[in-house]
């Protein structure tokens, strides 16, 4: 057995699970169709997930939780909200704000409303590149 300093476990302990948060949101960025279920599973699912940490760890707070949160509660936004979230939260990829589009609004809007918030999804990835 090998102790580890509680400050460099600390770190591990962060990076572990920030990489955990962000591997959700991946995997949120993977569903192909979405109920109103399924988002509330999601949610529960997370603060599961929170709960256990909590019990493993004294991380405070825990790293990327509003990075899960928010991208879970970006899928009861409407139409027009949807637009300026997308404006207002770059830290997520083109792939995850594209399936938001294509997932909770798919079924909800019309093609025309659609295309218009791919191209929002667009233009604000073209700077990067």
């Amino acid at each position: 057995r090998v102790r580890i300093p509680l400050p460099v476990s600390n770190i591990l302990w962060e990076h572990c699970i920030r990489l955990a948060n962000r591997t959700l949101v991946e995997g949120y960025a993977n569903v192909k169709k979405c109920s109103n279920e399924g988002r509330a599973l999601m949610q529960l699912d997370f603060q599961q997930f929170l709960m256990k940490l909590e019990k493993l760890t004294d991380i405070r707070p825990i790293p990327d939780k509003e990075f899960v949160e928010t991208y879970i509660k970006a899928y009861y936004l409407t139409e027009n909200d949807m637009e300026r979230w997308i404006k207002e939260h770059r830290e997520y990829s083109t792939k995850q704000l594209t399936n938001l589009v294509s997932v909770c609004l798919g079924s909800h809007i019309n093609k025309k409303a659609r295309q218009k918030l791919l191209a929002a999804i667009d233009d604000m990835d073209r700077p990067k590149r």
